[in-house]
């Protein structure tokens, strides 16, 4: 009988503390909303178009606490990053119910220093679970009633970074408070009309290739015409990426340091970077690394190698590149991708302001504009 009467209360309490679990559960709402946008000024690369860009946004919510996240993914998948159509697939089938599992095993919202672990091995992992660390540090500033000082603290004024390209001799440039622009290209001879632009440039300006070359020629060639007209800084990524090899090789035979941007996802990409001496500059973009702690820890890392590291961008709002900009002022010295993205119907301006967690949120406006693709549970 008192076997009986144990296992009945065991039963009730393990009954009430699911229950617990439930309730709290119940209360916690993820939503994802996609946001496709028209860019004001397009961008020609090597291998695409920047013309439009898709932004999803993440809200979490929990105890009446809110936070939001953003990523920008590319429209197709190249150059080892994923298409915005298998970050989204990510999303629904592992990241977003890795996050509902943990909040039902511990009946809390999982900090945001920990989701970087949430991370799998295919290439959209690092993107959703950077959407997915963005929103639950900024409601977790706020639930703690904090602003994102108290993990960032500002050390540096960090420039911006302008795009422009070569590629498209007629194309707009908007380059007004850039400290440095990086002009894409691609191999072949620069048309007269792109160099008599790149001479009327007073900043220094980075070439980036995208991953466009097969042959040093390629790019010593070009080089040689751009020196003539402007100060190059540095030319970035013309190789595959993790072509350490390569790009060890030319970075031997160049005039100006060599940058790498694709071939840059994690800490030990940086060390085999220095390993080889195959760069002296390094773009780390927040998505590609998996998220913001692992950016910052890929820029310390960077400084402790004698590397110079960047932060680079996807073409985000607002929202994220004011996010990206509160980074690079707490770690990075060199110009960064941190200017607003401006699109045709002005929309990546749509911000409220608050008080704590980072200072702003995307609006009603913006979120109206944009259509809801999952919301959980």
């Amino acid at each position: 009988m008192a076997t009986t009467v144990a296992s009945r209360a065991l039963l009730v309490a393990r009954r009430s503390i699911s229950e617990k679990r439930l309730s709290k559960v119940a209360s916690v709402e993820l939503t994802l909303w996609r946001d496709d946008v028209d860019l004001r000024r397009v961008v020609v690369a090597a291998s695409q178009r920047h013309n439009a860009r898709t932004r999803l946004y993440l809200r979490v919510e929990h105890d009446d606490v809110i936070g939001f996240g953003e990523v920008a993914p590319q429209p197709f998948a190249l150059n080892g990053d994923p298409s915005v159509d298998d970050v989204i697939a990510e999303l629904e089938a592992f990241t977003l119910p890795q996050v509902l599992a943990t909040f039902t095993d511990e009946g809390a919202v999982p900090s945001w220093i920990r989701v970087a672990r949430f991370a799998g091995p295919r290439a959209a992992s690092p993107v959703a679970v950077a959407l997915v660390e963005m929103a639950l540090l900024d409601r977790e500033l706020r639930a703690d009633g904090l602003d994102i000082a108290t993990v960032w603290p500002r050390r540096f004024r960090t420039p911006s970074l302008a795009t422009v390209s070569l590629l498209e001799p007629d194309g707009p440039w908007e380059v007004a408070g850039a400290a440095r622009v990086r002009v894409k290209t691609a191999p072949g001879p620069v048309a007269a009309a792109s160099l008599e632009r790149l001479s009327q440039l007073d900043v220094p300006v980075l070439v980036d290739f995208n991953c466009s070359a097969s042959e040093d020629d390629q790019v010593l060639d070009q080089l040689e015409q751009l020196l003539g007209v402007a100060a190059v800084v540095a030319v970035e990524q013309p190789y595959a990426p993790g072509n350490v090899i390569d790009h060890a090789r030319l970075a031997a035979q160049l005039s100006v340091p060599l940058s790498l941007d694709e071939g840059v996802r994690s800490v030990r990409d940086l060390e085999q970077i220095v390993r080889y001496e195959a760069a002296s500059f390094v773009c780390v973009k927040p998505a590609r690394a998996g998220g913001l702690a692992n950016a910052r820890t890929m820029v310390a890392r960077a400084m402790e190698l004698d590397l110079q590291p960047y932060l680079g961008g996807f073409f985000e709002s607002a929202y994220a590149r004011r996010v990206h900009r509160l980074l690079a002022e707490n770690c990075v010295r060199e110009p960064s991708d941190v200017a607003p993205v401006e699109t045709v119907d002005g929309g990546e301006s749509e911000l409220s302001h608050l008080d704590d967690g980072f200072g702003f949120v995307p609006s009603p406006a913006l979120l109206a504009r944009a259509t809801v693709i999952t919301t959980r549970p």
